[in-house]
């Protein structure tokens, strides 16, 4: 079993951002960590087009939920109805210690890039304890209220405030992002066999409940504390909305400047389109969602 690798999520429109993404990894890693990218079967074709000559594995999200499902005793069927499609990311994220046969995994997004080299002591303390992405997300809020987001602002208060009680736990209100961080296998074992098993419940329905698998990763963390935590700062320079960018391009904030202080950059795909790829059709994962969960609409509509 591998010690860490690198996972990414990702699906056609985000094919030229996976690939500015692939170029950095193959430039600046330095210990050759393993990367993984993982996209609906249908998208197949596009990546090995685009990535063939990368070291990069190509697996489906397909793949990744066929194991999960298979280790639930389940089929698509029992679960996936229930699942809304814009939380498919999430749950393959949270569901490929299943696949990745590794102890630790990096989980990073298409729309962000490294601007230095990185090795594993980025990720693994004194090669064994993963680094725990985990703050208060101040300069975050502090952005937010200057530009007077308030539906922003309490939209990451009650999220937070939720999972706090779903672990009855006290204290500061904490942010586990974004992406990139450092994932323990063992932390979503647990969450899987200690905690969602015993309520009847899976990984599948906690995030179709409540959304933010980076909240239900570092909630859990810190509830059962299965190794010591080492917060770290997010690792990256992370531009959630145009404003940011255009804020940081007035101070010169240029790769060479971030390099300083970050591993690399994040250019949110919500808001930058200047690397989109129309999207094709989904796969038949894809698709049964949208037909299951349309006609459970139609029928309570009906009702």
């Amino acid at each position: 079993m591998r010690n860490m690798v690198i996972f990414c999520k990702s699906y056609s429109k985000d094919i030229f951002r996976a690939h500015r993404l692939v170029k950095s990894v193959a430039k600046f890693n330095m210990d050759n960590i393993p990367f993984y990218i993982s996209m609906p079967k249908d998208d197949l074709n596009l990546f090995r087009e685009h990535l063939d000559s990368y070291s990069v594995a190509l697996i489906t999200d397909e793949e990744i939920i066929e194991v999960s499902l298979g280790e639930m005793g389940c089929g698509p069927g029992d679960v996936l109805p229930e699942v809304p499609v814009h939380l498919m990311q999430q749950i393959v994220k949270a569901e490929f210690w299943r696949w990745g046969q590794c102890k630790n995994y990096l989980v990073i997004d298409s729309d962000s890039y490294f601007v230095r080299p990185f090795s594993m002591n980025d990720f693994i303390h004194e090669g064994s304890v993963p680094y725990t992405v985990m703050h208060e997300g101040k300069d975050f809020l502090q952005f937010a209220t200057r530009h007077n987001m308030k539906k922003v602002v309490q939209s990451y208060i009650e999220l937070r405030r939720a999972f706090k009680t779903i672990f009855n736990r006290r204290g500061p209100f904490f942010d586990f992002g974004p992406t990139p961080v450092i994932w323990s296998s063992s932390v979503w074992e647990g969450l899987n066999n200690d905690y969602a098993t015993p309520r009847n419940s899976n990984i599948f329905e906690m995030i179709c409940k409540h959304p933010c698998e980076l909240l239900w990763y570092g909630e859990y963390l810190l509830h059962a504390k299965p190794f010591p935590i080492i917060p770290r700062e997010p690792l990256f320079k992370v531009y959630h909305y145009k404003e940011q960018f255009e804020e940081g391009q007035r101070i010169g904030e240029t790769d060479e400047v971030i390099a300083q202080n970050y591993l690399g950059a994040v250019i949110q795909s919500n808001w930058d389109r200047s690397l989109d790829q129309a999207p094709g059709k989904r796969s038949f994962i894809y698709r049964i969602f949208n037909k299951k969960r349309d006609s459970l609409i139609s029928l309570k509509k009906k009702l």
